[in-house]
């Protein structure tokens, strides 16, 4: 048991380092970058949905079933709200009737 919860504490120092160089990363990105990187962003989190569906059928405990349910709504919210601003940025270069 104490493997278990060691290991969760582990998991959880790794998102948050993860959670702090998106942020760094995020916030050097130039404005004119946004869509291509929007673009390939929402790829790799459909991959991540993928993968968090596969954990979840194998989770042998109900916090790894919990986190990998929060891992696939926060990817589902995340590719989804990727598409709207892309959408909306490309409505930008529309030209206007």
């Amino acid at each position: 048991m104490l493997e278990f919860i060691t290991q969760h504490i582990e998991m959880c120092y790794l998102i948050i380092l993860m959670i702090f160089v998106g942020i760094e990363l995020i916030g050097h990105v130039p404005s004119v970058l946004h869509t291509p990187l929007m673009s390939g962003a929402n790829a790799i989190h459909g991959v991540v949905i993928i993968g968090s569906i596969i954990v979840m059928g194998q989770a042998e405990h109900t916090l790894s079933l919990i986190l990998g349910f929060l891992a696939v709504v926060l990817g589902t919210l995340n590719v989804v709200g990727g598409f709207v601003v892309t959408d909306r940025m490309l409505e930008m270069f529309k030209k206007k009737k």
